[in-house]
């Protein structure tokens, strides 16, 4: 954590659990050593101190990790000192091993220990051990080689760099972080529409909808593959003026239930649920049932309106009016909603920021604690900052999630405004280069305040990887988004493999959007033809080890093939909440049609093995055993297992 993170005036942020980098630049003029610390004060008022090491960088960085469990706001400081006993210890190292000044280095040495032992807030035990060794530095007869010895002392280092003897203090800035519930940062998300779980085609051809009821039918399925997060898509009535008919047409036909995001209509609207899902007593049992399965539910937030919701008739100044005096409609050229009015923030800022946390605060009292939020960039960010703010102040655990699908500066601005979690372009990022470069920027430059949400599919986006890369794309995707990062999410249909797109667009044909999907998840996974089992091995993998829960430790290792992509996850034992380390090392062939064979090459020191020393990897797919070492030879093959997922296991 920079004490000068580049979030502008924001806070930076953390979530419980998480492993924190401190860093902080210091220096001081001559060959003096210093010393630095970082004085932590938890929201509860408990004050630690943690003592930062020099990185060896040669740019006078210093840097601790700290894991935080305390969910609030957290304030921090660095304290910088000049290490007294640190310069003397390095000083007399040297002259006395030559001879020089021998008399003089342990009279300053006994000094100095005589000093720490009139500390009253060290233990009295420790404050007679250090007047021991001030008088045995001024023993006369001391030989030489016992004085190198006292110097060199590894636990008389240790008393001192627990309880540091400084002096020149100087003390920084001090800096808020906000911590936020395990959950803002670290989840597997999953995404289904319920009118599809449970629809049934009736006799004459139709549809009849599923249900809040008919879908609690799908939610062992769900946790059964280990996902935490339930996102529902709007639940809410839609509008029946310019409804979209199948595959985004203008030209409905009957029975067509329209797109869930063109929200309201007669029937009510953002405070409504669709007639045709249940009562929000059933949606309030569908949620009950969720948490039952130790699933959370998240609720989509589109503020938007379809022409007939009624805002349009009881607030037209909530909506942009054409000189025409037609209502302008949402467009994403060349793609354009007829079915859908855009807010106009400008003309009644108050009045609609009033609304929205009306229709939040509704949610959050049925029992909904996650919004994924649509189109975001669209909306004012100061809007945002408002919301998010208010909602905080009232709920610490409501969690945002922005679909921010657009350019880094706006995508990075709404981060800055609050919200806990983004999108990004993981699924426009295939190549080995683009992921190790993506990666990498999502891990440093942006971590202190970006939180990335790796989903490998939505309704909206299809893209030619998956459409062109049959069942190992599948697999690669699902295998770099569940490790690369703590939360990542995946949209029903991709474990089915649906890769057939609308023409001339990254999107499913018979799209979910604008009609029902019936789905017999049951009968795919036994005939084989799904992808159900690798999820839940892969959510397996995530629950056993502590390091895939982080986002900073992400490190990108080397492969002689451009179609290789390495990289590794580790947590050192003091960080682990086992107290054991963790590390993973993911290696996979991200060309879904071919066989790759090649040589990786592993900076091994990231976990504690020297270069050139073997260590046991376990591949936790396949249960495969090998010795590796810092070069090793690997073969993955696209079309049976394209990505090893690898546990270094502790050496003795």
């Amino acid at each position: 954590m920079d004490p000068t993170p580049d979030a502008g005036d924001f806070a930076p942020k953390a979530y419980v659990g998480e492993a924190v980098p401190f860093t902080v630049t210091a220096f001081r003029e001559g060959h003096d050593l210093i010393g630095v610390q970082l004085r932590l004060i938890s929201p509860t008022g408990d004050e630690s101190l943690h003592r930062l090491t020099a990185l060896k960088n040669g740019l006078d960085t210093w840097r601790v990790d700290v894991v935080l469990l305390e969910q609030g706001d957290w304030t921090f400081r660095f304290e910088a000192f000049a290490d007294d006993f640190a310069t003397w210890q390095h000083a007399a190292d040297l002259k006395i091993a030559a001879g020089v000044d021998t008399a003089l280095m342990r009279e300053i040495g006994a000094v100095l220990v005589e000093r720490a032992a009139g500390e009253k807030d060290r233990p009295d035990a420790e404050r007679a051990g250090l007047r021991t060794v001030a008088k045995r530095l001024r023993d006369a007869g001391l030989p030489d080689d016992t004085a190198l010895r006292i110097v060199r002392d590894r636990s008389l280092a240790d008393e001192f760099r627990l309880r540091p003897l400084t002096s020149l203090m100087t003390v920084g800035d001090e800096y808020t972080l906000q911590v936020e519930r395990t959950e803002a940062g670290d989840a597997a998300w999953y995404e289904f529409f319920p009118r599809s779980e449970g629809a049934v085609r009736l006799e004459d051809g139709t549809i009849r909808s599923g249900t809040f009821r008919t879908a609690i039918g799908r939610l062992d399925g769900v946790a059964g593959m280990g996902f935490q997060v339930l996102y529902l898509p709007p639940i809410h009535p839609i509008g029946r003026i310019n409804r979209k008919g199948r595959n985004n047409t203008l030209d409905p036909q009957p029975g067509d239930p329209g797109s869930p995001w063109a929200i309201g209509a007669a029937e009510g609207g953002h405070d409504t649920v669709h007639p045709d899902l249940g009562t929000l007593e059933d949606f309030r049992a569908f949620v009950a049932a969720a948490n039952e399965r130790g699933i959370e539910v998240a609720l989509d937030l589109a503020l938007q309106a379809a022409p007939d919701h009624p805002w349009v008739a009881a607030h037209p100044e909530w909506f942009t009016t054409l000189p025409d005096g037609t209502i302008a409609f949402a467009e994403n050229p060349p793609k354009k909603y007829q079915d859908i009015y855009p807010i106009n923030f400008d003309n009644d800022p108050a009045g609609f920021r009033a609304e929205a946390l009306r229709i939040v605060r509704h949610w959050i009292a049925q029992g909904v604690r996650i919004f994924r939020v649509d189109n975001p960039h669209t909306k004012p960010l100061q809007f945002w900052e408002w919301l998010i703010r208010e909602v905080r102040r009232e709920d610490p655990d409501i969690v945002f999630l922005a679909e921010a699908f657009t350019r880094p500066a706006p995508l990075r601005g709404l981060a800055r405004a609050g919200f806990q979690q983004s999108y990004t372009y993981f699924t426009w990022r295939n190549t080995k280069n683009e992921l190790v470069e993506f990666l990498t920027s999502l891990a440093t430059e942006t971590a202190d305040y970006l939180r990335p949400n790796l989903f490998v599919n939505t309704p909206d986006i299809l893209t030619e990887y998956l459409q062109f890369g049959g069942r190992p794309a599948y697999r690669i995707r699902a295998a770099l988004a569940a490790t690369a990062a703590p939360t990542y999410g995946v949209y029903a249909g991709f474990e089915l493999y649906e890769n057939v797109a609308r023409p001339g667009s990254e999107e499913n044909i018979d799209n979910e959007k604008y009609e029902y999907k019936l789905r017999d998840w049951e009968a795919a996974e036994a005939s084989g033809d799904s992808l159900a089992p690798y999820l839940r091995r892969l959510n397996a993998i995530r629950a056993a080890h502590p390091a895939l829960h982080q986002l900073r430790n992400f490190r990108a290792h080397w492969s002689d093939d451009d179609a290789i992509l390495v990289y590794s996850k580790h947590l050192d034992a003091a960080l682990s909440p086992t107290g054991r380390s963790d590390t993973i090392i993911v290696v996979a062939n991200v060309d879904p049609h071919s066989v790759r064979e090649t040589m990786v090459h592993l900076d091994t020191r990231v976990w504690g093995v020297e270069p050139g020393d073997a260590f046991e990897v376990e591949d936790l797919v396949t249960g495969a055993r090998w010795s590796w070492t810092d070069h090793n030879f690997v073969r993955l093959d696209a079309f049976a297992e394209p990505v090893h997922i690898l546990h270094v296991k502790e050496t003795k």
